[in-house]
């Protein structure tokens, strides 16, 4: 077996790469521009643009997302899971509570407010798999399509990705960067055109990815603003939004890793907790718990048909909209939350990094979707009705209808409105400081990739990166909303998929090699 010697262990790591930066730099600037000149067109080539790519290349999401998760779930089980990330007398940098509360944080939070309740509605008036609409049978049908989306399938591509950084940069002391993963396939050639090929590809991922996200979370929080004060839905409101989120996004990343992103997870986790008290209290609260547990069975009895599913003999589009989407997104998402996973995994072994970013992670998120989507689903069947249209007028505002629904469906009809008032402030709360999180974590990462792969690169260089997100976001809502950041997802999440399927291979062979040296 061949023993993989890295010949750049003294190499100086430079604050900036300037084929990176200067390409990443130059096709964002290009992207905006052509947003805000060809208006009424670009709208017009997103939507076609994500239906060719959904139609042609659907299969091939589908494929390589599950060969990705079966991987992982290989390396759990396999010698290689008990090597330590950055050897055997590596020690964590943070704790276990903290190093979960960042993972989680930076993972999923904007997503997860923004669909726990749309997404079960739109599958339970319109079932995918064959169920009647608004029956049970529906309703087990878009809780568990909904768990398939956000459960195990979206984490094993963030294990993948930073599990591969983490070991080649820790164990192999190359550059913190995604080109560093394909040196036993490329060799020295990650340091030229090949390298930096793939980290610009990464960076225009990334930064598309985190963008989504963005204008997800800007458009939510004008939806509440406008439920509460009657402020306009507009993408001026929502580009004023983003401005002044991404302005405080730059005190945590001044603040830095461990007392700006770390304190900041933490607190919004603590916050977004007790948003999920609150309607599990006053919520069908037994109705929460019984579907909690029988949504994970449905899921995992499911499990290969839903992950297999590809609409072959049914026919539709249903699956371009919502899975294929999904899995563009994770993947677009993947250099971000893995780049920033693997930062701060140092110390764990590859079992425990595998297990802990595999379970704990989708299991806190299928109780959030059980207690939100469930409570959605019971204000539909059980208590009066009024989501499912709610969801169809406007998603982003879904959410605030039905903390006001919640009380009075389930019996509370005295419940008092300043209650509901403050549960729906603390909601943007949540909502700003999950957007502050995911924007400084995806500055930080941007900036390690186009900074060659140094694990802390300037505090400046952040903020440029911060505040081009912003304007990325700004740029996808103004072209096309709901659909051009999909599309952007998809779009960027094609060619990766192709660069991850390759880090599995290059991956296992520098396991490998550990495994033979070390004996």
């Amino acid at each position: 077996m061949k023993n993989w010697v890295y010949k750049n262990n003294n190499k100086v790591v430079l604050d900036i790469n300037p084929w990176v930066f200067g390409f990443s730099v130059l096709f964002i600037l290009g992207f905006v521009l052509a947003s805000f000149i060809f208006l009424n067109k670009i709208s017009t080539t997103f939507d076609e643009t994500q239906a060719w790519i959904a139609n042609q290349a659907g299969w091939f999401f589908v494929l390589g997302v599950n060969l990705i998760l079966g991987f992982m779930l290989y390396l759990i089980f396999s010698p290689f899971g008990k090597i330590r990330l950055g050897g055997s007398d590596a020690k964590p940098e943070f704790t276990r509570l903290g190093w979960l509360a960042m993972l989680f944080s930076a993972g999923m939070g904007i997503g997860l407010l923004f669909y726990s309740v749309a997404e079960p509605m739109y599958h339970l008036v319109s079932p995918p798999h064959g169920a009647t609409a608004g029956t049970a049978a529906a309703a087990e049908d878009a809780i568990k399509t909904t768990f398939l989306h956000w459960g195990l399938h979206a984490w094993g591509i963030y294990a993948l990705v930073g599990l591969a950084l983490a070991y080649f940069a820790f164990n192999r002391n190359l550059p913190l960067s995604i080109r560093s993963v394909f040196y036993p396939l490329l060799g020295e050639r990650i340091h030229g055109g090949w390298g930096h090929a793939i980290d610009i590809l990464a960076t225009v991922a990334t930064l598309f990815g985190v963008a989504t996200s963005l204008g997800l979370g800007a458009s939510q929080v004008n939806a509440g603003l406008q439920h509460l004060f009657g402020i306009p839905e507009s993408s001026l409101t929502q580009i004023l939004l983003i401005t002044a989120i991404t302005a405080l996004a730059t005190v945590s990343v001044v603040a830095g890793l461990d007392r700006g992103i770390k304190r900041l997870s933490q607190f919004n986790i603590l916050v977004a907790v007790l948003l999920l008290v609150f309607v599990l209290v006053v919520g069908p609260t037994l109705f929460i718990l019984n579907g909690f547990v029988e949504n994970i069975g449905h899921y995992l009895n499911d499990f290969f048909y839903l992950g297999f599913w590809n609409e072959t003999y049914s026919g539709g589009s249903w699956q371009n909209g919502w899975t294929v989407f999904y899995w563009g997104w994770w993947i677009a998402w993947s250099p971000f939350v893995g780049m920033f996973i693997a930062r701060i995994s140092r110390g764990r072994t590859i079992g425990e990094f595998i297990t802990g970013v595999l379970l704990v992670p989708t299991l806190m998120t299928f109780a959030w979707l059980s207690v939100f989507g469930d409570s959605a689903i019971y204000i539909e069947l059980f208590g009066g009705g009024g989501m499912a249209e709610a969801v169809s007028n406007n998603i982003p505002r879904s959410m605030f209808f039905f903390l006001e629904r919640l009380p009075v469906a389930v019996g509370y009809t005295s419940f008092p409105g300043w209650i509901t008032t403050l549960i729906s402030l603390l909601t943007i709360l949540v909502i700003i400081t999950f957007f502050v999180t995911s924007s400084d974590s995806g500055s930080l990462v941007i900036d390690m990739i186009t900074a060659g792969g140094n694990p802390n690169p300037p505090v400046a260089q952040r903020i440029f990166w911060a505040v081009t997100e912003g304007i990325v976001a700004a740029a996808l809502l103004v072209a096309g909303g709901l659909s051009a950041l999909q599309t952007a997802a998809i779009a960027t999440g094609l060619p990766f998929t192709v660069l991850l399927l390759m880090m599995m291979v290059s991956l296992y062979r520098g396991l490998q090699s550990e495994l033979h040296t070390s004996t």
